[in-house]
């Protein structure tokens, strides 16, 4: 392990001088942001704020061995990075702090983040892909710390995977493979598990990335002793060091050495870039001069020895000294450049708020207008007025302000009528209509591809089709998926060798290569990191995560980052990760849960599909490779056994998603499952009809979205009644399921019965044939459930069972 870089060396004059004053403008630009910014927060103008200042230094030599097809994926404090390559200005550090939602004013996610949140745009206006070697790249960043190492190792993988699987479609997305990931993390942060299972990972797979770790000493107040063994954790990681075996490269540089980071992080790049190396630069000696965030102060748990060394050496000043010690400008030459910065952040702090308080101060204006209309015929005209001035006396209002007083004028005039009212009543539905796409748009893809919108096609049988297991259908729907599509991948635990624990895979490592068909380690978090980096760079990635319990472990980037993507780029960027797995129905507290209902809440912004048998997850999955948005497909783990019809359309038919199917008809009582469960119900059904009683069975499919085209309403208007069978917790996806159809669909004016749900135990299900007897719901819970409500309906003909 290399504990230092080498020595500094003299830049030349003829060479460096243009580049490192740019570099040092950069630096004084990104520092005035930060110290306006934090003043901006504190007199109320922004929420908000956590900035870069003390980490510029290092930044602008990173961005000087950024390259075009290169991807960063970063965290809050790299805004001077962001300005170095291009990609981001003072204007744009401001509509961010006031979160403006106009996507021209602030490009990084139009409001939807805080401040320090940054991206570049991988779409075009058509959501086409844009070529994305010839710009560079920023995958968007998210808050929750570590959380970006993940993505980072899917990032670096795909140019191993471009460089090194052959057929692999790269046009736009890859140079052979010669793209580096960069990450960076805060020190603190690295004590996240995230970020020892990509440095992990990133070993074992040996990729091109370079993460970089900005070391101040501290996380938030706590300081490096009681974050990391040995306060270093270049240290920590001494047994990462490539010799003789793959590892990581490991480097240390210190924070405030500009020609020695700019050395450090050009030969950085190219070791990652040529040899395909990961590789580790523990930045240390930076400094956090206005603390962690605008929310507290850092003087109150930093010495003021500290404090005092951190002055002396803010990477900024040092750089300064640098620049005067070799010659590189005078004194006076640095004092204007200075004061010039100052001014234009200045004025685009101005221009910025100008932008964000113009539009809804004119609509402030209008609101004052109406409301002195209303309160002009109104018999509460005074209370109408004290709403008009309350607005009035709000010199800087934001949109709450403007609706919530105007909404609440209509209160005193509930019983009243006149063209003024209707006018301010009017005016409120066009505001909020205009104003809530906004902040609730695009969470999934509204272009005309998305995956709702693909069409089904019904699988095609012959006259005598064969009867085969399960899995044969999924593995030979992935060998025809596998050979039309070139990008397709898969990976995960088990996945590769053997073909996954249920064969699923058979095969098909052997016949695409390791790569494309791959084992994993036990990882689930950075599995999925991988899917949604990979996915990020134009692959299509089927993460698989070997049952549905362990999603737990990677819920976090599932929910952070991969499901609100789309949303928080307001369309800009898409990672349309597959993510595969299996449960239901098993006996024992593990492998046998059932975590939907927390999935449904946690994982808007993606698909849920549960298909109830082989034949329709396959149709997910070719329904899914059309189109170009991310899903959890949760397989039947006791069905890859079950006897089902071979299709002889594999890799054509597609299950729609938002369809429910109507699997068996009838008149007394709709019965609505999904996965496992179901065929449980359809046996019920059966039995049902012994006693007189018409079940309509129906497979939900899709939890997420649920029925968009409201079938569910049509039988209940039929039937009257409604039971929902679910294996989930009590509360869970029944509890959602209840919702979409009686209140969103509004079955409720058709019931005649109480609508019901029939779930598991508030418990996981104890181990054994018993404990799943004791703990779901079983053939005769579900029976006696729909007997009951039968009974209540009309008790002569159907009597008490018990």
């Amino acid at each position: 392990m290399r504990t230092e870089t080498d020595s500094r060396k003299d830049i030349t004059f003829d060479d460096f001088k243009t580049q490192v004053l740019h570099d040092y403008r950069i630096a004084v630009t990104s520092r005035e942001c930060s110290l306006l910014g934090r003043r901006e927060v504190l007199t109320g103008k922004a929420k908000f704020g956590i900035f870069g200042d003390g980490k510029e230094v290092p930044q602008l030599a990173m961005a000087r061995a950024f390259r075009n097809g290169d991807f960063r994926s970063g965290y809050y404090r790299d805004q001077t990075f962001m300005m170095a390559i291009g990609e981001f200005t003072p204007r744009h550090f401001f509509a961010g702090l006031y979160a403006h939602t106009d996507i021209e004013k602030e490009p990084m996610s139009a409001g939807r983040q805080m401040g320090g949140h940054f991206l570049t745009y991988s779409m075009d206006e058509e959501g086409n892909w844009k070529d994305l070697t010839q710009q560079k790249n920023s995958s968007s960043d998210i808050s929750p710390t570590a959380a970006q190492m993940p993505r980072l190792l899917g990032l670096a993988q795909a140019s191993k995977i471009y460089r090194q699987v052959p057929g692999t479609d790269s046009r736009g997305f890859s140079e052979n493979g010669n793209e580096v990931a960069w990450g960076t993390i805060g020190n603190a942060s690295t004590s996240e598990g995230l970020f020892f299972e990509t440095v992990n990972a990133a070993g074992v797979l040996q990729v091109p990335m370079v993460i970089s770790i900005w070391d101040d000493m501290y996380g938030i107040s706590v300081h490096a002793r009681h974050q990391t063994t040995k306060e270093n954790i270049a240290e920590v990681l001494k047994g990462f060091q490539r010799d003789d075996k793959p590892g990581l490269e490991i480097v240390v540089a210190k924070g405030w050495d500009y020609p020695t980071l700019v050395e450090t992080y050009e030969q950085a790049g190219k070791t990652a870039r040529e040899e395909h190396v990961p590789v580790l630069i523990h930045v240390t000696e930076l400094t956090q001069p206005q603390g962690h965030s605008t929310s507290g102060s850092h003087e109150r748990y930093k010495s003021k020895e500290r404090l005092e060394w951190e002055k002396a050496h803010d990477c900024n000043l040092k750089m300064r000294e640098w620049l005067l010690d070799n010659g590189f400008a005078s004194e006076e030459e640095l004092i204007a450049l200075e004061k010039e910065v100052k001014k234009e952040v200045r004025e685009a702090k101005k221009e910025a708020w100008d932008d964000f308080t113009r539009p809804i101060k004119h609509k402030k204006k209008e609101a004052v207008g109406l409301l002195d209309s209303l309160a002009g015929v109104s018999a509460n005209k005074s209370f109408v007025n004290k709403l008009k001035n309350d607005l009035i006396a709000i010199d800087e209002p934001v949109k709450k302000d403007i609706l919530s007083l105007t909404r609440k004028a209509l209160r005193y005039v509930i019983r009243e009528s006149s063209p003024e009212k209707d006018a301010l009543s009017a005016w409120i539905d066009h505001y909020l209509k205009e104003e809530q796409p906004n902040y609730s748009s695009l969470l999934y893809s509204e272009l005309p591809n998305r995956a709702t919108n693909i069409p089904e096609i019904p699988p095609i049988y012959g006259d005598h089709p064969e009867m085969v297991d399960g899995r044969i259908i999924i593995r030979d729907n992935f060998d025809r998926l596998f050979g039309k599509h070139a990008n397709v991948l898969v990976f995960g635990e088990d996945s590769g060798n053997i073909g996954d624990v249920n064969q699923g895979l058979e095969g098909l490592q052997k016949k695409y290569g390791e790569l494309r068909v791959s084992d994993t380690g036990i990882r689930e978090a950075t599995i999925l990191g991988q899917g949604i980096g990979l996915a990020l760079r134009g692959l299509r990635p089927i993460a698989e995560i070997q049952y549905l319990d362990y999603i737990l472990y990677a819920l976090q980037t599932m929910s952070d980052d991969l499901a609100s993507l789309h949303y928080r780029t307001y369309g800009k960027q898409k990672a349309p990760v597959i993510v595969r797995t299996r449960g239901h129905r098993l006996e024992g507290i593990w492998h046998a849960g059932s975590q939907m209902g927390g999935l449904i809440h946690l994982l808007r912004g993606m698909y849920i599909l549960t298909p109830r048998n082989m034949t329709k997850a396959a149709g997910f999955y070719n329904t899914l490779l059309e189109s170009d948005e991310p899903a959890l497909i949760v397989e039947s783990l006791n069905g890859y056994r079950l006897k089902e019809r071979l299709p002889e359309n594999l890799g054509e038919y597609r299950t729609p998603i938002g369809k429910i199917e109507v699997v068996r008809e009838g008149k007394d009582i709709t019965l609505l499952s999904y996965g496992s469960t179901f065929r449980i119900v359809e046996q019920v059904a059966r039995d049902l009809m012994e006693t007189g009683i018409d079940a309509e069975v129906i497979d939900a499919q899709t939890l997420l979205p649920f029925d968009i085209h409201g079938e569910t309403l049509e039988s209940v208007k039929k039937t009257s009644r409604l039971l929902i069978i679910d294996e989930d917790v009590p509360g869970g996806a029944s509890a959602y399921l209840m919702q979409e159809i009686v209140e969103k669909q509004g079955a409720y004016r058709y019931l005649d019965s109480a609508p019901q749900t029939l779930t598991a135990r508030a418990h996981r299900p104890a181990y054994g044939t018993d404990g799943d007897y004791f703990s779901k719901p079983n053939a005769e819970d579900i029976f006696e459930k729909a007997y009951g409500i039968m009974h209540e309906a009309d008790p002569q003909r159907f009597p008490a069972l018990r």
